[in-house]
């Protein structure tokens, strides 16, 4: 489907072509018009900008214009000049010139523009002549994608190599081997030794450089090329370069421009011997392409992927990879498959020595441009394809990856905003890391305590302790590990949280808050309710009570009294009676929950002690003030009945005291 498509897009374009090329009145004008749109269609994009626009600005017919604008913005486009493409593209639509491929494209220099929203109408536009087109599926949900991607980058961290970076395109850095001392590269840079100008970007021909960091002044050095005998670095366009796992070997692109003729390019093979690149060998591999071009070489030199336009693929410039039979002997080219080629260009393999193919698309679904994706083959040997997301990749063209060989570093390229034109970018993925950082406090006043001791334990044997000055504390974590932070105070009851790295893809910074109780005080239990009139506990209570059965779990030593209040309305005896088997019950919980006898004491209250109103009950009841006592004739002087029923309702609670930190269990013998 997707070759009929094309087919009928090149039958568009040719009608188009012989259709503008008689309306142009002028002689002059149809000849300059043929020569760009010869320009154009083998290639050389930038050299058909400069004939077009020269033609559109002689033509005065809108409709004639809206077909020359659309050709302009085609070149743009194809250059990866966006802003510029947008700008005539628009101009071309006002009258549009007829060929469907115009909301495609448009919507994509949208998209790599940043404007999501026009880019989804446009891409609509397309879908609704050219149905379930995969390259329109794919840009609405990237543009959709986009947004996310940016709100949520991955941990990796970029830099601009500001160092080795020109004003001209910079770009496929790689280091040689283990040497992370040096950095290979393309640059069509002053200093390069070619002297024309590519019709293809319009930048002059690029060469290999090489830059070598020096360690005396901690800087890159100035790039030079990486031969002055013109061996690697001709007056044709050299780039792109790969290197064996020792770093003597290169495998790179040559450009070969012939006059009046297609530019081709071909991969050639070098080795290094006593620092000096040896003559070029031309690898073949692919008899019927006129582009062969970005190799990388796997780790163990028997396989290379490379990037062509040769018949079997699925479109645009795929990649494709050849088995080492012998020395400078190739097996026949073998597609990477549906998984990794679109209808699209997918280009710069780089081939990791885990087997994990990085590469550059503009089709898979990416955050506009080309986008850097790895793929990685799962059990049934088919290629798993991810995009690398923000801040790798950008809304303009992010390409060329390579790694410093078994690290997460290495070296990118991009003309993202902030570039130059192509720059290169370093890339690091940090460690992961973990900490927790804790505060100390009173829970009966909300103070810090000072210099309590914390405890950190975790499940890989972890057992570190610290003093918490000011009541602040802080530890590294390990991943993978769950912890228990505890706090310990003398005249406090200990405390504890819980941590956990387990499953974490993250770092993570912790927060963590260690209430301790004062020991002398009275300690109320929360939500310890009963049924009306009755000493039996509720469902909804046995959460407060396991609270309790941990910190009694946690402070071993400590006997409790358990103490059971009720309001001041009904008889006191009874209300004595009921508070006593209430406290009674839930002693019997936290036996039956394993805590000795000997440390719990019930005793029932009844109305006899009612709550004096603390800090923490005063902010939460703003009507109450601190230090007051809820007795009968306090309450009843409220005039507001809710009023009255909420202090009703703080004096009917459980708590409980410490009545020693010195208990030991005893055992018969």
């Amino acid at each position: 489907m997707t070759r009929i498509k094309q087919k009928a897009t090149k039958r568009i374009q040719y009608l188009l072509f012989y259709l503008l090329l008689g309306c142009l009145s002028s002689c002059g004008v149809k000849y300059h018009f043929k020569k760009a749109l010869t320009s154009f269609q083998i290639g050389e994009y930038y050299k058909s900008i400069s004939a077009l626009r020269k033609v559109n600005m002689k033509t005065s017919d809108r409709q004639k214009k809206a077909l020359i604008q659309f050709k302009i913005a085609e070149a743009y486009y194809k250059i990866g000049q966006y802003r510029s493409a947008e700008s005539y593209f628009k101009s071309a639509l006002i009258h549009n010139p007829g060929d469907n491929i115009i909301w495609l494209h448009y919507a994509e220099v949208l998209r790599a523009n940043g404007k999501y929203e026009e880019a989804i109408t446009n891409y609509s536009a397309y879908l609704a002549v050219v149905p379930n087109d995969p390259m329109a599926l794919n840009g609405i949900e990237s543009s959709k994608k986009t947004t996310e991607w940016i709100n949520a980058p991955t941990r990796y961290k970029i830099e601009n190599l500001k160092a080795i970076n020109s004003y001209y395109n910079d770009f496929s850095a790689s280091y040689a081997g283990v040497h992370d001392n040096e950095i290979y590269f393309t640059s069509s840079r002053k200093g390069a030794t070619g002297k024309l100008k590519s019709a293809i970007t319009g930048e002059y021909s690029a060469d290999l450089f090489l830059s070598t960091y020096n360690l005396q002044k901690q800087r890159w050095n100035k790039p030079q090329l990486i031969d002055d005998q013109k061996i690697i670095d001709t007056f044709d366009e050299e780039g792109a370069a790969s290197f064996n796992k020792a770093g003597d070997e290169m495998y790179f692109t040559r450009c070969i421009y012939k006059k009046s003729d297609q530019e081709s390019s071909e991969i050639f093979s070098s080795k290094q011997l006593l620092g000096i690149w040896g003559e070029p060998k031309k690898i073949k591999v692919s008899a019927d392409s006129l582009m062969l071009a970005h190799p990388s070489i796997s780790a163990d030199g028997k396989t290379l992927y490379f990037v062509s336009d040769r018949k079997g693929g699925y479109g645009g410039k795929d990649i494709w990879y050849a088995t080492k039979l012998k020395e400078n002997s190739w097996g026949k080219p073998i597609n990477a498959g549906p998984e990794i080629n679109t209808s699209g260009d997918e280009m710069f393999p780089y081939i990791r020595e885990d087997g994990t193919l990085y590469f550059s698309s503009n089709a898979h679904v990416g955050m506009g441009g080309l986008d850097l994706f790895s793929a990685k083959k799962d059990a049934q040997n088919k290629w798993i394809v991810e995009n690398l997301k923000s801040p790798l990749n950008s809304t303009g063209d992010d390409f060329a990856i390579s790694f410093y060989p078994g690290e997460e570093r290495g070296l990118f390229s991009s003309n993202r905003e902030g570039s130059s034109k192509d720059d290169i970018y370093t890339f690091v993925l940090p460690p992961k890391v973990y900490e927790i950082e804790g505060d100390v406090f009173s829970k009966e006043n909300g103070s810090r305590i000072n210099d309590a001791t914390v405890k950190l334990i975790g499940t890989d044997g972890t057992m570190l302790k610290v003093k918490a000055e000011n009541g602040k504390f802080k530890f590294k974590l390990k991943p993978e590990v769950e912890y228990i932070i505890a706090g310990y105070r003398k005249g406090f009851l200990n405390a504890k949280t819980t941590a956990s790295t387990i499953g974490l893809e993250e770092g993570k910074q912790f927060q963590v808050r260690l209430d301790l109780n004062p020991a002398d005080l009275p300690i109320s239990i929360d939500n310890i309710q009963y049924a009306f009139g009755k000493t039996d506990l509720l469902p909804e209570s046995k959460s407060s009570l396991d609270s309790l059965t941990s910190l009694l779990t946690l402070n071993p030593t400590i006997v409790i009294e358990l103490m059971s209040h009720s309001d001041c309305r009904g008889d006191d005896a009874v209300n004595s009676e009921i508070s006593q088997k209430r406290a009674q019950s839930v002693v019997a919980y936290l036996i039956a929950k394993g805590i000795q006898p000997g440390r719990l004491v019930a005793k029932g209250y009844g109305e006899s002690s009612p709550k004096k109103v603390t800090k923490k009950l005063a902010k939460s009841n703003p009507f109450l003030k601190t230090g007051i006592t809820l007795t009968c004739a306090f309450i009843e002087s409220l005039s507001d009945e809710k009023q009255r029923e909420i202090c009703h309702q703080i004096n009917r609670r459980t708590e409980f005291r410490v009545l020693s930190s010195d208990y030991h269990e005893k055992f018969e013998k």
